[in-house]
């Protein structure tokens, strides 16, 4: 067993972890990074397959995310364009594909109006919420009572127009069931991007991707740091604290600090046994946060046969069983890769199938919107970190019915010495690794004070590095 003495541990190298520990290594503060993976990333997270390159997790950059860009500015990273030339196409209710041009879907004009009043709403209630804290919103109790597809349905009486509206934030983002969280939380998800609008807009919030991929990003932090600072499996499953620093117990590796960042999804916080244990409050806030859960879907094509036909890739159907479809080719090849999203209770029945009757389904569910060619691809393959142990869920914790208000106050509470990091916790960015960069360099800001017995400034938004310096500093 190695043991190391260091300012600051930090919990997990995904890319909120590894932005913290980059932010403290280049002020001069000592590091180590333990993570359970034999890789970092976390939810980021890339492969290549019969020469196609897969992004099994999280992986687009939209322009209002400042933190994430100013971060792969200063590693030289690039970014291109997501393909969007051509119609997209609209699966209605009776199953129907039908093509179409422009942002609304080709449906009545009544529902495009009902639809277009329900975002309006959203949109004012999110220009009334400060992201960082969604609970001192004015109506933030009596929001957090009601779940979305009931709030939705207060404020108009078609169902269609709710189900299309609901897709972006249930199935979209959240991966779970309008029925089981908030309209606070809804709001949230809208503010966190600026506004209802962004989140509705395919083509700004899925704008670009990054070269290199996004797990490329937290690749190219680690390689910054080093290994003698960043120890892959190591999963820390003991932290004891006190009022002087703390001890976290790895596989290989133990770390004496001062502090710590645990920086993992709020699922996973009672992974760890802490000693003594956690406070009350602390407690039962993490049982309220949970995963939702969605299969991305990755379908590889000799050719991007949809472009000829004038279509974009870009799908969407609300009673579909694969509700959002993309064209996903990767910069420079030549091959078509199409990536789907199917959420929640549709995704438990897939799991519930063989594996060749849920890769039927599946391929007859993109082959609705792009007909037969769809049903051959030479790749297939379906993201699963619901089954991965570090992760158990996609994309990111939500709370359950109520839990914004009652116990998002206390979410960003550092105990003692234990600060908490991650892109489930962020305002901006929130469940985005915009999101996790700005977290990673507000935590380290607040250690950065605290070590130096200076003043946090607290409205510092991650979105700056804290400390420009191209090389590292020595552990």
């Amino acid at each position: 067993m190695e043991h190391l003495e260091r300012d600051v541990v930090v919990i997990g190298a995904g890319p909120s972890g590894l932005t913290a520990a980059y932010e403290l290594n280049k002020a001069g503060k000592s590091v180590a990074v333990l993570e359970a993976r034999d890789r970092v990333g976390g939810r980021t997270w890339t492969d290549v397959m019969d020469g196609a390159t897969i992004e099994i997790g999280g992986q687009w950059i939209s322009p209002d995310q400042t933190g994430l860009y100013s971060l792969i500015n200063e590693l030289g990273i690039e970014t291109f364009e997501r393909y969007k030339a051509g119609k997209s196409v609209y699966l209605n209710e009776q199953g129907e594909a039908i093509a179409y041009d422009g942002d609304d879907f080709p449906v009545a004009e009544s529902t495009v109006a009902e639809m277009n009043k329900l975002i309006s709403l959203m949109n004012e209630l999110a220009a009334q919420m400060n992201p960082d804290t969604p609970w001192e919103h004015p109506q933030a109790e009596e929001l957090d009572q009601i779940s979305f597809h009931h709030f939705l349905r207060q404020h108009s009486d078609d169902e269609l127009a709710c189900n299309n509206v609901g897709l972006f934030i249930a199935g979209g983002m959240l991966t779970k069931p309008a029925h089981t969280f908030s309209a606070l939380q809804a709001v949230l998800m809208a503010s966190s991007a600026g506004s209802f609008d962004n989140l509705v807009d395919e083509d700004f919030i899925l704008d670009r991707r990054i070269v290199g991929t996004m797990q490329g990003v937290s690749k190219a932090v680690a390689e910054r740091l080093g290994d003698e600072i960043v120890f892959l499996n190591n999963p820390v499953l003991k932290l004891e604290w006190f009022d002087g620093g703390v001890v976290a117990h790895g596989q290989s590796v133990t770390v004496s600090a001062k502090k710590v960042i645990v920086a993992i999804p709020p699922n996973l916080y009672s992974r760890i046994s802490y000693v003594p244990a956690l406070p009350r409050k602390q407690h039962v806030t993490h049982q309220h946060q949970s995963m939702g859960l969605v299969i991305k879907v990755h379908a590889v094509y000799e050719t991007p046969f949809w472009r000829e036909e004038g279509l974009s890739g870009t799908c969407f159907g609300p009673n579909a069983l694969v509700q959002e479809l993309y064209d996903n080719t990767y910069t420079g090849e030549s091959t078509g890769t199409l990536v789907g999203f199917i959420s929640d209770l549709k995704a438990d029945a897939m799991w519930e199938l063989d594996e060749e009757a849920r890769r039927a389904a599946i391929l007859k569910g993109i082959a609705a919107y792009l007909g037969e060619k769809a049903l051959d691809p030479k790749v297939f393959y379906l993201s699963d970190f619901a089954a991965e142990e570090w992760t158990r869920g996609a994309y990111a914790t939500s709370y359950d019915l109520g839990g914004l208000y009652r116990f998002g106050p206390a979410q960003n509470e550092n105990i003692g010495p234990i600060y908490f990091s991650s892109s489930d916790l962020a305002g901006e960015g929130f469940q985005h690794v915009d999101g996790a960069v700005r977290m990673g360099r507000r935590s380290a800001a607040r250690i950065i004070a605290e070590l130096d017995g200076t003043s946090y400034d607290e409205s510092y938004d991650g979105v700056q590095t804290l400390t420009t310096i191209d090389d590292k500093v020595s552990a």
